[in-house]
């Protein structure tokens, strides 16, 4: 129990810390160009601490939830001092405004990438997509009942399995089997359990394509309640991949690709998920795949550090981190990206009026946006409160 809740509190401290570098992403770009920067707070509520420094109040609020930037002049709304009015935000040049903008999502995505980096470099990275990677080869292949007996096989001193025998070693990757492609792991085992005899296999070592025949003899095995004989080579999945310090740059980066793929196809899910949430509230059964809230995320984190799963642990940090930064790129407000395409809408359209012959007209009205935000931020408070509170009386859990 003290393990679960040490993980919880440790998930929802990353989670903090992460708002905290989003913030902070904004505050140094926004300084960096001469903004001013009045406010910077990590949470909402009442005031727990703050200081002083220079122009800027630096300060910690209870609920940690979130936090805020206080840029002079984000939008021409903004009432301005004298003093604040040359400096306001709305005044500088669009690609500066941008860079500011994005700044907070780009820190979840450079810390999503630390995360898969460190991971690549000690623990190794999840086989997500199930590649026919060869951790281990067997030195014998025998009839077995139970699955302790398949993976520990009691093999004769000298004994040499079939993959073995036929020159495939650990680290190479399966490509064909019989001439049919072996994309996953598991196609691989389809092919090789109705081979039988002499079976030309197409491995993949480093820059080499090899073309090896392995003599695929049938074993014993155990299906259900049955055993069958099926085909064996005896050779082990790779689950993990081990990367050097620089081939995990590339290791890490192509991961992380996998989770922003999934990612945005998560979020084109997301409408359609949220009934099969408030189903899960009274009394359905939780979908896996319905979205969680840092509630349910943290408690997922908990539940993997009481296990000893840190991989796991790791990657749900990660894959929040590149949830965050894709989801405040999202054209909409009062998100990050719904500020940046009125930055670009406003810089469109004054070219366009400029080639026209006409004077470029001031910045955007938010006030008739009032409404379209409004509804926006209402939409977005009932699903928080939707997916927390099934994350609450029906969470999702490692183990059902």
């Amino acid at each position: 129990m003290l393990a679960y809740v040490f993980g919880v509190v440790l998930f929802a401290l990353c989670i903090g810390l992460s708002v905290a570098l989003h913030e902070a992403g904004h505050l140094l770009s926004a300084k960096a160009f001469g903004m001013k920067v009045r406010r910077f707070f990590v949470g909402y509520g009442p005031t727990a601490f703050s200081f002083r420094r220079g122009e800027t109040e630096y300060g910690l609020k209870w609920i940690p939830l979130g936090g805020f930037c206080d840029i002079a002049g984000m939008t021409a709304l903004d009432e301005l001092t004298p003093d604040e009015a040359p400096r306001a935000m709305w005044r500088f040049k669009t690609w500066k405004r941008t860079i500011v903008l994005a700044s907070g999502a780009l820190t979840h995505f450079v810390l999503g990438f630390v995360v898969l980096y460190l991971m690549a470099t000690t623990m190794g990275l999840p086989n997500t997509t199930r590649e026919p990677v060869l951790a281990s080869v067997s030195n014998c292949v025998q009839d077995a009942r139970t699955v302790d007996q398949i993976n520990n096989p009691a093999c004769a001193p000298g004994q040499v399995g079939p993959a073995e025998a036929a020159g495939i070693r650990p680290g190479d990757t399966v490509v064909s089997v019989a001439g049919k492609p072996t994309p996953t792991w598991n196609d691989m085992l389809a092919v090789v359990q109705t081979a039988s005899g002499p079976t030309p296999f197409e491995v993949r070592r480093g820059d080499q394509t090899l073309r090896l025949t392995v003599d695929v003899p049938q074993v014993e095995r155990p299906k259900g309640d049955q055993i069958v004989r099926v085909g064996a080579v005896g050779v082990g999945f790779a689950s993990m991949f081990q990367y050097g310090p620089i081939d995990a740059l590339g290791g890490a980066a192509t991961f992380a690709g996998n989770m922003f793929s999934q990612t945005w196809q998560k979020l084109i899910e997301f409408p359609q998920r949220i009934p099969a949430v408030v189903h899960s509230i009274f009394g359905g059964e939780r979908d896996p795949n319905t979205p969680i809230s840092v509630v349910g995320a943290s408690r997922i984190g908990g539940e993997a550090v009481e296990a000893g799963l840190w991989p796991l642990f790791l990657l749900l940090l990660a894959g929040l981190n590149f949830f965050m930064g894709v989801f405040n790129l999202l054209p909409l407000l009062p998100l990050d990206g719904g500020h940046i395409a009125i930055t670009w809408y406003e810089k469109i359209r004054d070219s366009l009026r400029r080639l026209r012959g006409k004077a470029a007209r001031g910045p955007v009205d938010y006030t008739r946006l009032a409404t379209i935000t409004m509804v926006l931020v209402v939409i977005g408070g009932a699903v928080m409160l939707l997916t927390i509170t099934a994350d609450v009386v029906n969470p999702i859990r490692l183990t059902q």
